[in-house]
C-alpha cells in the first residue's frame, strides 16, 4: 500500500519470495521527477544519510552511483557546511560523513525506474486501499476503489497472501484493522508543535557553492527556530525555515524572509534579503513523532505488515526517513532469508521496528526536552537522566572536537550504533577533556588541518 520510498524498496525485496507483487498507489505516478500530492514533504529539505545511502546499494547495487550522475549534491560534514548549535560554531574540518541533498522526487524517481523495471511488481495506480479483507487471526487482502473523475466508485478486492502498509504517516490502518475484528497497534507520540516553511532560491551573491555548499542553524530548547539552506541538483538552494506551536513560520513570501531574523545570528537573513525567489512558500504542520507498537502483544492478524511511516515517522528535523526506510528493507530482506528462523508476521514486523529504533531514539529522546512538547511517549525513565548527561557533554564537545565530532556523526547518520559515543577515546575527551574552542564568528572557510 503505497509508492512511497518505502513501498517501493519493500516491493523490491518481495519481489524474490512471491510469484507477483502488486503496489496500490492513490496518485497517477509521474514520469519525470515531479511533486506529487501522495508525498506532502516533498517540496521540502530531503537529505539521505550515510547509512541510507549504504542500504540503497545495497538493495539497488550501483544506485548511489546513479544518484551522483543525475546531479545530486553531495555535501561533507562537517567540512561544507556552516553550522550552529546551542551557542558554537562547529569549526569546518575535514568531512568524516557526506549526505545528498538532491530533491525528494529525484531520487524517488531514480528507485521507482529500478523497482518497477521488475518483472514480478505491478503498479495500480490512481486507487485507493479503502479497508483490509480477512478476520482477526490473517489478514487475505485490500479492498480498493479507483480515484478521479469517471473512475468506478465501487468497491473491489485484491487477494493477497501478505498485505504490507507503506501508507505513509497518515495511515488509516488502526482503523482497518478494528473493521476486521484485529486491534490496532499501541501508539507512541511525542509532538513538539515543530513547524517549517521552505521557499527555493537562486544564489545572486555568489556566496555558496565554493568555499560552504550550505548553512545550519539546528534549534535546540533554548533557542528554538530553526534554518537549512542545502544545495538542489539544478544548481538552486532549498531554504526551510522552522519554529514552534505558536510562532510558527509563515508562507507570505515578505513574511518568510523578515521571519529570518529570528535566528541567532543574521547570517541567513542577509543571504535571503540578495537572494532571488525561485518558488511560492510550501508549509508544513505534521511533525510529530509516531511509533506503532505492532511487536506488542495483541490480537493481531498474520499476514500484516507495516513499514516505513506507517510504522515509525520521524520530526523531519532529522532528515531520517529515507535512510531508515532503505534501512528496513534491508532488514526485511534479511529476515526474509534467515535460514535459523521462520518468517513469522510477528519476527519479520519485530526486525523492521528494531531497524528504526536508532532513529526513534535519537529523534525522539531529543524532542522530548523541547519547550512545549506533547505526547504519551514523554516520560523520563531513571537510565535517562545520567545518559542524558553524558550526551549534553558530547554535543557540547561535537563542533570543535575533532575524535566526539566523528563519532557523534557516525550516530546520527545511521552508519554507526549509539555505542560508538561510548568508545575508550571518545569517552575520555568527553568525561576528561575540556570544551574546545570554536569559532566565534561563522567560518566562511574550510580548515585544511588533516586530523
Amino acid at each position: 500500500m503505497g509508492a512511497s520510498l518505502a513501498g517501493l524498496l519493500a516491493a523490491h525485496v518481495l519481489a524474490d519470495h512471491a510469484d507477483r507483487v502488486t503496489i496500490v498507489e492513490r496518485d497517477r505516478l509521474p514520469q519525470e521527477p515531479e511533486q506529487r500530492p501522495g508525498v506532502p514533504q516533498g517540496r521540502h529539505a530531503h537529505v539521505l544519510l550515510e547509512g541510507g545511502q549504504r542500504a540503497l546499494d545495497a538493495l539497488l547495487p550501483g544506485f548511489m552511483d546513479e544518484l551522483r550522475a543525475a546531479g545530486a549534491p553531495r555535501v561533507g560534514m562537517p567540512s561544507d557546511l556552516v553550522q550552529w548549535q546551542d551557542g558554537r560554531w562547529f569549526r569546518r574540518l575535514p568531512a568524516t560523513t557526506y549526505i545528498y541533498t538532491g530533491s525528494r522526487p529525484q531520487l524517488e524517481q531514480l528507485v521507482r525506474r529500478r523497482v518497477l523495471a521488475h518483472p514480478m511488481i505491478e503498479v495500480v495506480e490512481a486507487t485507493s486501499v479503502v479497508g483490509l479483507s480477512g478476520d482477526a487471526s490473517r489478514v487475505r487482502g485490500v479492498l480498493l476503489r479507483e480515484r478521479g473523475e469517471g473512475s468506478r466508485q465501487e468497491e473491489r478486492l485484491l487477494e493477497a497472501d501478505l498485505v504490507v502498509d507503506a501508507s505513509g504517516r497518515g495511515t488509516k490502518a488502526a482503523q482497518w484493522l478494528s473493521a476486521i475484528g484485529a486491534e490496532p497497534p499501541h501508539e507512541e507520540s511525542i509532538d513538539t508543535g515543530l513547524a517549517y516553511a521552505t521557499r527555493i532560491y537562486c544564489d545572486t551573491s555568489g556566496s555558496l557553492g565554493t568555499q560552504s555548499l550550505g548553512y545550519y542553524v539546528i534549534a535546540n530548547p533554548s533557542q528554538v527556530y530553526g534554518t537549512v539552506v542545502l544545495p538542489l541538483e539544478d544548481g538552486r538552494y532549498l531554504v526551510t525555515l522552522s519554529g514552534l506551536r505558536g510562532d510558527e513560520p509563515p508562507t507570505d513570501e515578505e513574511e518568510f524572509v523578515a521571519y529570518a531574523k529570528r535566528l541567532p545570528h543574521p547570517l541567513v537573513h542577509r543571504w535571503l534579503r540578495t537572494a532571488e525567489p525561485q518558488s511560492p512558500v510550501s508549509g508544513f504542520r505534521q511533525t510529530a513523532n509516531v511509533r506503532r507498537r505492532y511487536d506488542l502483544p495483541g490480537r493481531r492478524p498474520a499476514g500484516f505488515l507495516a513499514i516505513g511511516d506507517a510504522l515509525c515517522t520521524f520530526n523531519p528535523v532529522y532528515g531520517q526517513g529515507m535512510a531508515v526506510a532503505a534501512i528496513s528493507a534491508v532488514a526485511l530482506r534479511d529476515a526474509l532469508a534467515d535460514r535459523r528462523r521462520t518468517p513469522t508476521t510477528r519476527r519479520v514486523q519485530q526486525a523492521l521496528l528494531a531497524a528504526s529504533r536508532q532513529a526513534w531514539d535519537i529523534s525522539a529522546g531529543a524532542d522530548k526536552a523541547m519547550p512545549g512538547a506533547i505526547g504519551n511517549a514523554l516520560t523520563i525513565r531513571p537510565i535517562d537522566r545520567p545518559v542524558g548527561w553524558y550526551l549534553r557533554r558530547v554535543q557540547e564537545r561535537s563542533p570543535g572536537d575533532p575524535v566526539v565530532g566523528r563519532a557523534f556523526r557516525s550516530v546520527l547518520t545511521l552508519t554507526a550504533p549509539v555505542t560508538a559515543l561510548f568508545a575508550p577515546k571518545v569517552v575520555r575527551a568527553v568525561l576528561l577533556g575540556p570544551v574546545p574552542a570554536t569559532p566565534a564568528e561563522p567560518p566562511m572557510a574550510r580548515e585544511e588541518t588533516r586530523t
